[in-house]
């Protein structure tokens, strides 16, 4: 799946791959692929902007350890990043119920 089919649910999609608890950036791509079994294997170029994004705006917060020598940043929710992911979940829920009455109770037209 491409990240432009994405727009607008990037946010909800990363806050929850957090919330069973602090992982580092790549771990969040790992676990966005296996969730979805490899359906949404986002680049580590749109993962890092919007973590970042997300601390910026307070629904995650960041921190720095070292694993094997080697610096690494984890995040995980705040308090406003669990209510951010219930809103989402809410959002998605209605979204998904709309656009599945619209496409999949009539035929699709055929071309002729």
């Amino acid at each position: 799946m491409r990240a432009e089919a994405l727009k607008g649910h990037l946010d909800g999609l990363l806050l929850a791959a957090l919330e069973e608890g602090p992982r580092h950036g790549y771990a969040v791509k790992e676990a966005l692929r296996d969730t979805t079994e490899g359906r949404i294997d986002l680049p580590t170029g749109t993962i890092y902007p919007a973590l970042h994004r997300l601390e910026r705006a307070g629904l995650i917060a960041g921190s720095w350890s070292v694993v094997g020598g080697r610096r690494r940043r984890s995040y995980e929710l705040t308090a406003a990043g669990r209510t951010a992911l219930s809103r989402e979940r809410t959002g998605w829920q209605e979204f998904a119920i709309a656009i599945t009455a619209a496409l999949g109770t009539r035929p699709w037209p055929t071309t002729s």
